[in-house]
């Protein structure tokens, strides 16, 4: 079976295709993605009407570009798979609509997808650490622009939430910051960078997140940062206070004209945001004992967050899958992975499927 798959969540139009075999074994045959990240940058983050727009003009083309790339036809097309939640609004309505259109169209069955699900599901497309997990159940970590969730999945789609922030992400505090630091949008890849830069400034024998924790600027609390794990007994995020408290640190050293490093800044921010990952990620482990990690999202592409997931696991005992970093971001391939998953569990979706902000598992 072959399986389009589109996703128009928020800034990237994404059209994948996938072949699933009888054996269950899922191979990309197409994967065309048109990034937006040009226009917004001129704003330092996504202006939602104009993504909506950028998703209407790219979102055809792209679908007919990625049927060439497969070699296939749209009557050989067996599932179409699309994104309806969470995400924006406009921009949803987008993938959602033209979704429909073509399901019926060429009378092909429809499923509808949840983002974060999507986001995991890349890791059965292809992992670079061990093998997804060939069964449920397992913990799913999405860390992202827009989530830093906890799930524990009983099956492939039934989810439940065991963390969250309970304000800002993960993703949006490294690009609120980096902005501040002069680092272009979106910021995650600059801001890993600059933190590695950091790193080997504060401790060159170990330029690691052990290293630093080691080292004497640590202890010392110079650049003393919250960490976002809440304490209350929660898997639970706040990541909020990290972003205000970077913020009135760096105006602080600017306006006292004091000196200020940038990259070792960096390396606070990053050792803090990923010490509280790891952090919550292990009171979930302790409450699923044994259970399999699948790491996802735009965030998982940090170096330093995979590096400690990988020494968080290696304690643990578990194994820790992670798509490559080609399939991080937002991208078809992953819709039409978990799209595969609503189809056997027999959750098809017809032409009154609407798109909905709504953030819900």
């Amino acid at each position: 079976m072959y399986i389009l798959g589109i996703e128009s969540s928020c800034d990237e139009t994404a059209v994948g295709i996938l072949r699933a075999d009888p054996d269950g074994r899922l191979s990309p045959c197409a994967n065309r993605i048109n990034s937006q990240v040009p226009v917004h940058r001129l704003y330092g983050g996504v202006v939602p009407e104009i993504a909506s727009r950028a998703h209407i003009e790219s979102i055809s083309a792209l679908a007919t570009d990625a049927l060439s790339e497969a070699g296939i036809s749209p009557s050989e097309v067996g599932l179409v798979a699309v994104t309806s939640h969470p995400g924006l609004i406009g921009a949803l309505l987008v993938g959602v609509n033209f979704a429909k259109a073509f399901s019926f169209a060429h009378d092909i069955p429809l499923v509808s997808v949840n983002h974060m699900k999507a986001h995991v599901a890349a890791a059965w497309v292809e992992s670079t650490e061990a093998p997804a997990p060939e069964a449920p159940p397992f913990l799913a970590l999405v860390v992202s622009g827009g989530h830093t969730s906890l799930y524990h999945a009983a099956t492939w789609c039934d989810y439940e939430e065991i963390g969250a922030t309970r304000d800002d992400a993960i993703g949006e505090s490294f690009d609120k910051v980096g902005r501040l630091l002069g680092l272009p949008y979106p910021a995650g890849a600059a801001f890993d960078r600059l933190a590695a830069e950091g790193f080997a400034a504060l401790c060159p024998s170990d330029p690691t997140l052990n290293g630093y924790a080691a080292s004497p600027a640590f202890r010392r609390g110079e650049l003393h940062l919250p960490s976002p794990a809440l304490h209350d007994g929660t898997a639970d995020f706040s990541f909020s206070g990290l972003k205000t408290a970077s913020v009135n640190l760096i105006h602080h050293h600017r306006q006292k004209n004091e000196p200020f490093s940038p990259a070792e800044f960096a390396a606070a921010f990053t050792y803090e945001a990923v010490e509280a990952v790891c952090r919550q990620t292990e009171l979930a482990l302790d409450r699923f004992p044994g259970c399999p990690l699948v790491a996802a999202g735009g965030v998982s592409a940090n170096s330093h967050l995979r590096q400690a997931l990988r020494r968080l696991c290696k304690k643990r005992g578990i194994s820790l899958s992670l798509p490559p970093l080609s399939l991080c971001g937002d991208n078809g391939l992953m819709v039409c992975a978990q799209g595969y998953r609503e189809y056997l569990a027999g959750h098809l979706a017809d032409v009154s499927l609407n798109a909905s902000a709504a953030d819900s598992i």
